[in-house]
């Protein structure tokens, strides 16, 4: 008998496991995750009768297939998340936690499921996915810090962009395993303070060059930007949209990030309406994600001007 932790490796997926195994310990839990958008991760789990597989923060409607195949061969799922999940398999092995809708984060899903026994990470892992107003309301009353939790919510979630886990600060599967033995994040920024720093020094260089990005469209609906082909362009591009979103909240924002031939493109839908974004990336191959925010793997450079008329088409019209 074996147990599979599988889960998104930037701020929601880390912290909602933490959360879990809080709550029930698995000390010798396989875990398997990766950089963000690393999200095909059930390929990697062959389990089967008397397996636990618990799967967290990764679209269903990518992982279907091996979903089927791990249910098929006996394994027990538990299965958390709020991306596009495409048809939920009707399994007597499958636990299936899905919300979807643009206002909330598994790590609140988890949160809910645990009755609350860890709301301060939840409200941390709310930031790093920015639901700022989410992690904002859910906290009243409970005399949070709420500024730190946003900062290392943020620098969580930073940490898991990256062409490949050579670009990141901290393997997810490592910064989880800091992180896990803490009841609250106050804890662990008491603890280990060594982390949060070089997190934090890392993202202030890194946002710094990303003040100096191209632009490619500005309008009152849309913003479309191109970062340089490098590592800390890579690292900063889903944290810098966030920021672009709260800043502008009714704009729809695009950050493309040049990589070995291609776009990684990380889109935000605008906050006051947080929908369109995974219609607009699942438009073009490698592209998913959820309606508040998504994105594309590998947009080819001669198709920027089709992204664009997309972009526009779907925020701008």
């Amino acid at each position: 008998m074996a147990d599979f932790d599988v889960f998104n490796g930037d701020a929601d997926g880390i912290i909602s496991l933490v959360q879990l195994r809080r709550a029930a310990p698995r000390p010798a839990a396989v875990l398997v995750t990766g950089r963000k958008r690393d999200i095909a991760l059930l390929d990697r789990v062959n389990a089967g009768t008397g397996d636990q597989v618990t799967v967290l923060d990764i679209s269903m409607l990518t992982n279907g297939d091996d979903l089927r195949r791990i249910l098929d061969a006996g394994a027990d799922v538990f299965y958390a998340d709020h991306h596009n999940a495409g048809d939920i398999p009707q399994h007597d092995n499958l636990t299936a936690i899905i919300d979807t809708s643009p206002e909330t984060c598994t790590a609140f899903l988890i949160n809910s499921h645990l009755g609350g026994r860890y709301l301060a990470w939840a409200v941390t892992a709310a930031f790093g996915d920015n639901f700022p107003k989410v992690a904002t309301r859910a906290a009243e009353g409970h005399d949070l810090p709420l500024e730190k939790l946003e900062r290392l919510g943020t620098l969580v979630n930073y940490n898991g962009y990256g062409a490949s886990v050579d670009d990141l600060h901290f393997h997810p599967a490592d910064l989880y395993d800091y992180m896990k033995d803490f009841d609250t994040p106050m804890e662990f920024l008491e603890e280990r303070d060594d982390i949060y720093l070089q997190l934090n020094d890392g993202y202030e260089s890194d946002m710094a060059g990303a003040e100096r990005a191209k632009v490619i469209e500005e309008s009152d609906k849309g913003f479309i930007i191109e970062l340089e082909d490098h590592a800390g362009s890579r690292r900063v591009s889903g944290v810098y949209g966030n920021r672009l979103a709260r800043d502008h909240p009714a704009r729809a924002h695009a950050i493309l990030t040049r990589n070995q031939g291609s776009y990684v493109v990380s889109v935000r839908a605008p906050l006051e309406n947080r929908v369109g974004a995974d219609e607009l990336c699942l438009k073009f191959p490698t592209g998913g994600g959820r309606s508040a925010a998504a994105g594309i793997n590998a947009l080819p450079f001669d198709r920027l001007e089709d992204f664009v008329h997309a972009f526009n088409g779907r925020f701008a019209g």
